[in-house]
This record gives C-alpha cells, structure tokens and sequence, in this order.
C-alpha cells in the first residue's frame, strides 16, 4: 500500500485543520455525532466483553453442533423417505385391486414413465464400484511424487461424480449410491470427507452400483480420463478403489419427493 493512500485524511493541510474557534463556540453537529457514535461502539465493545466471559462457546451445552443438526435431518429424511414408499405401495396396490381409473393404455404408459423415472424397482446384471479414503498415515508408494497433502488421501466430490458419469456413459440403466438410487434430478454433493445425497449424509467407504452391460460399464470406467487421473492417486497413495460383479441385483426404486422446487420473482 502506497503512503499517500496510508495518509489520514483531514491533516494539516486540510481546510479544517486550518479553522480556529473561539472557547465559546460549540462543537458542530458532525462532532457530536462522532462522539456519541464512539462511545456507543465503546458500550456495545464492553458489554460484549463481560457477556463473553461467563460464557464458554466450545463446552456451552446449550449450543447444537452443526454435525449433530446435519445427522438429526439426515435420519428424519430417511423416515420420510421410508415413509413415502410406503404410501407409494399402498396406492398402487389399491390401484391394481380396483382397476384404477384409467384404461390399459395408460397404465403401460404410466408404468413407462415410472421406469424411465426411476421409481419402480430395476433387475438385472450390475457392478459395484468401492472408493475409500487412503489411510491416514499414507506415504508415497512410487519414486518421484511429492509426499501427501490431506486433500491428496480423501474423496473428493468430482470422484465420485466421474464413476456416476461414467456408468451412465457406459448404458447402464439404473444407478443406486450407497442404499439411494439416482434419478435424473440427483445431485452427488461432498461436503467436507461426507457425502450428502437426497437430504441424507454418508461417510466412506462409498458404493455405487450399476445395472447394465457389465463389459460395457468395466470399458467405460477405463476410458474416463477423469477415472484415469483418480487411479495415479490409488496407486501412488492408496485411494480405495474395487470394482467387482454382482451378477443379478434389484435395485429399489427411488422414494424421494419427485416435486422440481425452483426460485421465483418475487411479486
């Protein structure tokens, strides 16, 4: 920072400075008004001070841990979503017992879209993929790479969304992470080393299976660059990483709210 910008302003130079004032003249309103602000923030300063002292911010019970709130709603979501399968069943076994109120057509269409949608449950041949965090105490395993940063031995967010991209990119038909199948409005989220999915939060290792081709999703796998640079960090630090065949799985259809919220203008 350049000394003219360290100058204060209103020094010996300036036209204020250069005023005079008789003992009997008052202050001027700005004064005043600079003054009470001052001793108003010296108020607000102390108060502030005593109330800090009596109060301890890392062992005051009264305070929720954010960690806590994030758990608590993860475990109410997972009611909820438990619940609204449960609802979604008893409606269309009711359905399916009374005929429902629509014509063969459109209960093949509507079971069309659902699987498209990825509500109803999905059977076939699929894979699994396993990404762990390195251990801890990990070394470089390989001459010439530096020695691990923190960063260097988790999972990250664009490695778990590269095995999703790349399953997707290799056909396969339905998708689930950890015990929550994907749909076309999931998003994989990391915050911090934990992942939160659908309103729920899962810690390593992550597993993500995919129904399809299993030669397919294996090639596709292989030929995502970023797979690609994901395995230098396996191999030099030890990042988890196993792919293996489930043979036949079913995977559950997805439970969650199907509802797009968006932001709107304000009136």
């Amino acid at each position: 920072m350049s000394d003219t910008a360290d100058s204060p302003q209103g020094g010996s130079g300036s036209p204020e400075s250069k005023s005079t004032s008789s003992p009997g003249h008052r202050l001027r309103p700005v004064r005043v008004l600079t003054v009470g602000v001052f001793a108003l923030a010296g108020l607000i300063f102390f108060t502030s001070f005593d109330t800090a002292k009596g109060t301890n911010i890392r062992t005051d019970s009264s305070l929720l841990k954010l960690s806590d709130l994030i758990h608590e709603r993860s475990h109410k979501n997972a009611r909820l979503d438990e619940s609204n399968a449960a609802l979604r069943d008893d409606v269309e076994g009711l359905a399916k017992r009374t005929g429902g109120s629509t014509g063969k057509a459109e209960q093949a269409r509507l079971a069309a879209l659902e699987k498209n949608a990825g509500t109803r449950k999905l059977t076939g041949k699929a894979i699994t993929v396993t990404l762990n965090d390195a251990p801890p105490n990990a070394t470089a395993k390989l001459p010439g790479y530096p020695e691990p940063q923190p960063d260097y031995l988790v999972i990250h967010q664009q490695d778990l969304q590269a095995v999703v991209n790349a399953l997707w990119q290799g056909g396969a038909e339905g998708i689930r992470v950890m015990d929550q199948r994907l749909i076309s409005t999931s998003a994989v989220r990391c915050v911090g080393n934990t992942l939160i999915l659908q309103g729920r939060v899962y810690s390593p290792p992550y597993k993500i299976t995919a129904v399809g081709d299993p030669e397919k999703l294996k090639k596709a796998l292989a030929d995502s660059p970023a797979i690609q640079n994901y395995m230098v960090y396996v191999n030099v630090y030890g990042l988890g990483w196993k792919v293996t065949d489930d043979g036949t799985v079913t995977l559950p259809g997805y439970t969650g709210t199907v509802d797009l919220h968006y932001a709107q203008p304000v009136q």
